[in-house]
Order: C-alpha cells, then sequence, then structure tokens
C-alpha cells in the first residue's frame, strides 16, 4: 500500500513511518521539519504541496498538528490554518486522487471541560459519546477537523477514522505542582491508569484502523491503556485513588516503596478504550499491571518502539518545559 504520513518527523509521525515501512509499505512522509522519516519538507496548509503528496496514494494517516504546548507560542489562526484548513486540503485532495482510507489522529484534549467535573461529583467515565466542550483554541480546532472528516465521509463516501489518542508524549508534565511533587516516570505510571497509553499501542491502533477503515467507513475511537476501574469506581477513585489501587495491585505498594514513589491521590476521569477494543480487534498491551510488572523486574517499562524514539519536543515551541533552545 502507498501510504502518505502527515507529520512524519513528529514522535508519532516518525513511529508510524518505520512501522509502516517495515511492514513493506511505500510511505511519503510530510512535514515541516527536516528528519528522515520525512521524504518532503512541506506544509499540509500548502495545497499544492498536498496535492503533490496525495497522488498516487492509497491511504492518508493524518498526524500533523500544533499541539498543546503551541497554545501559548501560536495564535489561534496558527491553529485554523494548520489543523482546519490543513486537513481540509488533505480530505478534498485525497477524494479528488481517489484515497480509499483516511486516519485522522486526534486527541483526548477534545473533550475538554467535560474531563473536570466539579469536585462534588464522581470521577468522568469518558466514552466517544461524551460530548467535548472544549478548552482552548486546540481543543477546537481539532474537534472541527473531526467533523470535517465526517462531513467528507457523508458527502463523498471517503472511509475516515479518528483515533482520539491520551498521553503518550515522553517528554515531562506541563504543570508545575506535579512535577515538583512527582518523579516524571512515576507520574507517566500513574497515568496508565486513566490518561495515557504507549506509543507501541497507539502505532498498533493505527495500524488496524487502516485496514478496517473501508468495512466500517466512519467512527470515533478513545485510544488510552486499558483501565482497571468499572464505572462503578468513579466515587471511589476519586475520593481515595490509592486504596483502590492497594486493593487491586496488592504488590504496587512495594514496588512504588522502593523507588520513593506516591499514588496520584485522586483522578478526575477515566479513558474508556472499550469501542476501540471491540471494532478495530485493538488488543493495548501496555497498561498499569504491565508497567508494576516490568518494573518489579527492574525494567524499563516503556515499549521498545517508544524508548528508540525518545522525546521529539514540538517544533516553534517558547513557552514552559517545551521550549525549544
Amino acid at each position: 500500500m502507498r501510504i502518505l504520513v502527515t507529520g512524519s518527523s513528529g514522535h508519532l509521525g516518525e513511529a508510524l513511518t518505520r512501522v509502516l515501512r517495515e511492514a513493506g509499505h511505500d510511505v511519503i512522509g510530510l512535514d515541516v521539519l527536516r528528519s528522515p522519516a520525512t521524504s518532503v519538507v512541506g506544509s499540509i496548509a500548502d495545497r499544492a504541496c498536498v496535492q503533490r503528496c496525495v497522488a498516487g496514494v492509497d491511504a492518508v494517516v493524518h498526524s500533523a498538528t500544533l499541539h498543546k504546548p503551541h497554545v501559548e507560542s501560536h495564535g489561534r489562526l496558527d491553529f485554523v490554518e494548520t489543523n482546519i484548513a490543513g486537513t481540509l486540503n488533505l480530505l478534498e485532495e485525497a477524494v479528488a486522487a481517489g484515497v480509499d482510507r483516511f486516519l485522522f489522529t486526534s486527541t483526548t484534549s477534545t473533550f475538554g471541560r467535560a474531563l473536570t467535573p466539579d469536585d462534588r461529583l464522581p470521577a468522568a467515565w469518558i466514552t466517544e459519546d461524551v460530548v467535548p466542550v472544549p478548552r482552548n483554541i486546540y481543543g477546537v480546532t481539532k474537534r472541527a477537523a473531526e467533523d470535517l472528516c465526517e462531513l467528507v465521509w457523508r458527502d463523498y463516501g471517503l472511509p475516515c477514522l479518528i483515533l482520539r489518542t491520551s498521553r503518550f508524549f515522553p517528554e515531562p508534565d506541563d504543570r508545575d505542582d506535579v512535577r515538583s511533587e512527582y518523579d516524571d516516570l512515576n507520574i507517566k505510571v500513574n497515568e496508565f491508569l486513566y490518561r495515557r497509553v504507549d506509543l507501541e499501542d497507539v502505532v498498533s491502533a493505527h495500524l488496524l484502523a487502516l485496514e478496517r477503515a473501508p468495512e466500517i467507513g466512519f467512527g470515533r475511537y478513545v485510544i488510552s491503556a486499558t483501565t482497571p476501574f468499572t464505572s462503578d469506581d468513579l466515587t471511589a477513585i476519586r475520593e481515595d485513588l490509592p486504596a483502590v489501587i492497594k486493593q487491586r495491585f496488592p504488590d504496587y505498594e512495594r514496588i512504588y516503596a522502593e523507588r520513593g514513589w506516591r499514588m496520584f491521590p485522586s483522578i478526575e476521569r477515566v479513558y474508556v478504550n472499550e469501542r476501540a477494543r471491540r471494532e478495530l480487534g485493538w488488543e493495548p498491551r501496555y497498561d498499569f499491571r504491565y508497567a508494576l510488572d516490568r518494573l518489579a523486574q527492574g525494567a524499563d517499562p516503556r515499549s521498545e518502539l517508544a524508548r528508540s524514539i525518545g522525546a521529539k519536543g514540538y517544533h516553534a515551541v517558547s513557552t514552559g518545559v517545551y521550549t525549544v533552545r
């Protein structure tokens, strides 16, 4: 299959490009930054560039975006031009070129304010049916791009699947108070309970979505590690998360104590991947139990792919912990 991957110099884009090429696919990598994974240096906001890149392509995997860390360093129009107009360029040129499937890498950030219920309420159970309430221009433009995917599917029949990924970036947390209280890996392992996914599992979800897109037609999927919680746990994990974890994972306290780690006292949301597992046949490998087992063995809980790709940063960002020097 000949596949266009946008954002190929980024964290996910490079991983997708590498794995797809290893699987024997002919991959065109498009990005504004040069890298070994990128064959065309250009912007998705450039319609002529997009037209050239989609010629003769069977599938588009669209992971290029301005990210949340760009909110403080880029204007809202920049987000509109890249995340909305760029996505529309890709969709319309894909239709014109006869592309037969389109994947859009979205984000759980589209849910926005729906992720943080009032302090007196249980944690939020986040499925694809939750109505997004975007918090910033990043969420607004990613949700608008999702809607463009649905519109083009309905108008032209181009199969479009949307993968709303949770956190898989290796960079530090953007919250000063969290970084000051917890070791970085401690934070990331805690997050596997409710809001993180390993890069290898993100890639495997995309590969399955590529296979299933023509059959499914259109769909939105939450892509996050499988949570150990059920909807019956939402009050308990909001009130006393460590007590729930101790009951479910009796060995966690010992493993954490050896590293001087701590569990978060409470969490306010849980991402639910059941639809992706059911409809895509996705079987994510990396979760909190897997991480505990690896830590008990003195091993790194991250996948080999995540370790080899490493931190990519966010181009042209000049704010906080994501500042590019």
